[in-house]
């Protein structure tokens, strides 16, 4: 087994453990960013304090937390880890989203309801990002938006109450645009009636996480027409919730199994979610695991033989970079189809993935909306990140197998997996004990 491997400062290279022996480990992750973030606005809208316990610490939610704080909620860490947020009157101010897609788009409704203007502003590449959509809403809804380009830096200018109403939009591009629409709309004078037109909603899951979350508040939403949520005005209930393991970052994990062989166990897995990661529970199988699912968590196990697949992860796009690390080394053809929208992600996620796999050997074609891998003999060499967590985690998952793959700027996994490289020895520690039989 590798020895432990410093974490890289963001101008180096990690170098990614390579797997001798099969895993026999326990992964403990923590709570959903999508939930976190979710939670976390709903509790700063609410006519009293709330309490989100196993909530993720991480980048994005961190700087989600701050936005909330700069308009005028209180957010503090109580003696057991968990947030305590009470609302407060929302005021103007300035937000930084770093790259995180939720902030970018969650706050702007948010921010309507604030009484003075929001200057909203993030990394360089966030910038590349679309938000029009969202903007355009508001502006239909009466609220007045500056923004370059229909991207951040945008500013709102709030008046501290928005009337609501009838908006239609296309979200084609991500579901962010109707969630962040839905999360504020209680608040509105009117509620919000969300229409979607045009190519079928990206990861439609999260949307049904969002109404979801919005019901455990006790907000009346309406979602039984297709591409169309409607969401009554009234007032939005504290929360005290204890936040599901984060099922996306569970992929390299549980991927992990199959490439090494052995059994990886993820505790506190959910029997029933509204995360799109549940679906790694039948992708694994169709790549040649053996996935149980039981009051211990969800346990994968595989003897390193790696089928290819033929899927369309539209609605868990999240999931394509640890689905396309695992197809590289499978024995048979992959084609990976319906997520043309991650085009638009922390980077062009398709082009990222498919230039990093070239670099290392493999024989793929990028096509409009996926990938197509064939089998390939793949070598050593430096996997670029691209700012993008998940495209460090994808190099992670190709180095257990692959010799001498080092990863560009590994601490960029910190923008949802605070502590990787430990999580990954610490799995990569825990192998199969293999009883000695004297001869």
């Amino acid at each position: 087994m590798s020895a432990h491997s410093p974490v890289a400062a963001p101008d180096q290279l990690w170098s990614a453990p390579t797997a001798h022996g099969a895993l026999d480990a326990v992964v403990t992750l923590p709570g959903s960013k999508s939930l976190t973030n979710r939670y976390l606005v709903l509790a700063a809208l609410a006519d009293g304090p709330s309490r989100i316990a196993g909530a993720l610490r991480s980048r994005d939610t961190e700087l989600m937390a701050s936005a909330l704080t700069a308009l005028g909620a209180d957010v503090e860490t109580e003696a057991d880890g968990a947030w305590r947020v009470t609302p407060g009157t929302l005021h103007g101010g300035r937000v930084d989203a770093g790259l995180a897609g939720t902030v970018m788009r969650f706050i702007p409704p948010v921010a309507a309801l604030a009484d003075g203007p929001v200057t909203l502003d993030g990394d360089e590449g966030a910038r590349r990002r679309p938000m029009r959509p969202v903007l355009d809403a508001l502006r239909d809804l009466g609220v007045r938006v500056d923004s370059t380009d229909g991207g951040l830096p945008v500013v709102v200018h709030g008046s501290g109450r928005v009337r609501g109403g009838a908006v239609t939009l296309d979200a084609s591009a991500s579901s962010q645009f109707v969630s962040g629409l839905l999360l504020a709309a209680a608040r509105y004078d009117e509620g919000v009636t969300v229409h979607h037109v045009g190519k079928p909603v990206p990861s439609l899951p999260h949307i049904e996480m969002t109404v979801g979350a919005l019901r455990e508040a006790s907000v009346v939403v309406d979602d039984s027409d297709a591409n169309t949520w409607r969401v009554h005005p009234g007032l939005i209930a504290p929360v005290d919730r204890v936040v599901e393991p984060d099922l996306s970052n569970a992929g390299p994990f549980l991927a992990a199994a199959l490439v090494a062989g052995g059994r990886v166990r993820i505790p506190g897995w959910p029997a029933a979610t509204t995360q799109a990661g549940d679906l790694l529970r039948d992708l694994l199988a169709l790549m040649g695991a053996d996935c149980r699912l039981d009051a211990n968590g969800l346990t994968v196990s595989g003897d390193g033989t790696l089928w290819g697949v033929d899927v369309d992860l539209h609605d868990a796009s999240e999931l394509t970079p640890t689905v396309a690390a695992l197809a590289a080394l499978a024995a048979s053809p992959s084609w990976i189809r319906g997520v043309a929208h991650i085009r638009g992600h922390e980077t062009d996620r398709l082009a990222a993935l498919a230039t990093e796999l070239r670099r290392l050997g493999s024989d793929v074609e990028e096509t409009e909306d996926g990938l197509h891998l064939r089998p390939a003999t793949l070598h050593g060499g430096a996997v670029r990140t691209y700012h993008d967590h998940r495209m460090a985690t994808f190099g992670a998952v190709l180095g257990l197998r692959v010799p001498g793959v080092e990863v560009e700027n590994v601490a960029t996994t910190a923008k949802t997996l605070p502590g990787f490289v430990r999580m990954w020895d610490a799995m990569l520690a825990q192998v199969e004990q293999v009883e000695q039989v004297a001869p």
